[in-house]
């Protein structure tokens, strides 16, 4: 039988996205004359000129200081994988609704038509004059990486792919507390990544910023380490930073004696594996809809467990991170968003949850109305820290 708008419309969830999820309001009043002459012409022109005159204007008299877009080419969704820019719609709206619920950011939605790394680099950076960010968002690897390096290089403004670094910001969060509830330090904990993707690598790139002891990532053929053939050139530098161990082998058994498991592969991993590594292990198995294992087997072995899911203990969810991110980023009107913006990030993330830390409350919920300005004041310090504010 074909589905249709009305028969779709009796499950709740097609209910609530009739018609989409966000509009456009206007700001000002438009009551008579007088308020259209200066909401548009001729009022307008003299706005337009003095911009003419002095770009950075804009930033003050249109929305661009306040405004983000969210642009995918549908080719990484959820765990949906390569649906297309159509079907991406509905999760852009999403996240441009959480903008605007949790840190006040206006965003729009850009689902593109194109996938082409030159064509997604050239179109974003011709869109950029009308927007004060760029929030990047499901796009597949390997292709994510050099689109957002590119852009960066491109643009005044920040560029941030949520599925990197806003993963990356929370998990580094969540595993500071866990650390700290087991009495250790990041310095003392080796840990392995499972999964060599967009999340997988940034999760990696940001605990070594942060100073994890040791940690070695797997993609689908195993342990990356250095002189292992087949690598891109993303894999390639992680196995010149990562696995100082040197361990060869699956990512079962480098788990072995190991204090931290990240796994972001939507592969599982077995209770004997979990039950092998060290004492005060830390499980975050984060894939979605399905962890890698189960929280109840986990917790049989491990002293913390987080996952992606809403319905278990710690979620590990971006929303954690981006509003506050580019709420930072634009108060202070930044021309990028900088590696310790993201782990200032992470540390005020960490903070919220204070001495309230037991082991399923190592990371504050979505909905904890201290999260979103903790995380904005400690970016924009970081960014006047790090000499990337203009405001």
């Amino acid at each position: 039988m074909t589905a249709t708008p009305t028969s779709l419309d009796q499950d709740p969830a097609f209910a609530l996205h009739r018609g989409g999820k966000i509009e456009i309001r206007s700001t000002i009043p438009v009551r008579d004359a007088g308020d259209l002459s200066l909401a548009y012409t001729p009022g307008v022109a003299r706005v337009c000129t003095a911009i003419a005159e002095t770009p950075a204007l804009a930033d003050d008299y249109t929305w661009v200081s306040n405004v983000v877009a969210v642009v995918s080419d549908g080719t990484a969704v959820l765990g949906l994988g390569d649906i297309g820019p159509s079907a991406a719609m509905p999760v852009m709206e999403g996240k441009a609704l959480l903008f605007k619920e949790f840190a006040g950011v206006d965003a729009v939605p850009i689902c593109l038509a194109c996938t082409g790394v030159d064509e997604l680099v050239e179109t974003v950076a011709r869109l950029a004059p009308s927007f004060g960010g760029i929030n990047l968002e499901d796009i597949s690897a390997p292709r994510c990486f050099e689109v957002e390096d590119r852009l960066r290089e491109l643009l005044d403004i920040p560029v941030f792919h949520d599925d990197q670094h806003g993963t990356a910001i929370v998990t580094l969060a969540a595993l500071k507390n866990a650390a700290r509830l087991t009495g250790r330090s990041l310095g003392d904990l080796r840990a392995v990544v499972a999964g060599a993707g967009a999340s997988g690598v940034a999760v990696t790139r940001i605990l070594l910023e942060a100073g994890i002891g040791d940690i070695a990532v797997s993609d689908s053929k195993g342990l990356i380490y250095d002189g292992r053939d087949g690598l891109n050139p993303v894999k390639q530098a992680l196995a010149r930073d990562t696995n100082k161990a040197g361990h060869t082998g699956s990512t079962e058994e480098a788990l072995a004696g190991a204090d931290v498991f990240v796994g972001l592969s939507g592969s599982t991993v077995t209770e004997q594996a979990i039950a092998s590594m060290a004492e005060g292990a830390i499980v975050f198995a984060l894939s979605n809809p399905t962890p890698e294992v189960l929280p109840e087997v986990a917790a049989r072995h491990a002293a913390v467990v987080a996952t992606g899911r809403s319905d278990f203990p710690n979620q590990i969810n971006n929303v954690l991170a981006f509003p506050g991110v580019f709420r930072g980023a634009l108060d202070v009107r930044a021309t990028a968003i900088t590696e310790n913006m993201k782990v200032a990030a992470a540390d005020a993330l960490a903070a919220v949850v204070g001495d309230d830390l037991t082991a399923e409350y190592v990371i504050p919920s979505p909905f904890d109305v201290r999260v979103a300005p903790a995380v904005t004041a400690a970016v924009a310090a970081q960014a006047r820290i790090d000499g990337v504010a203009r405001a």
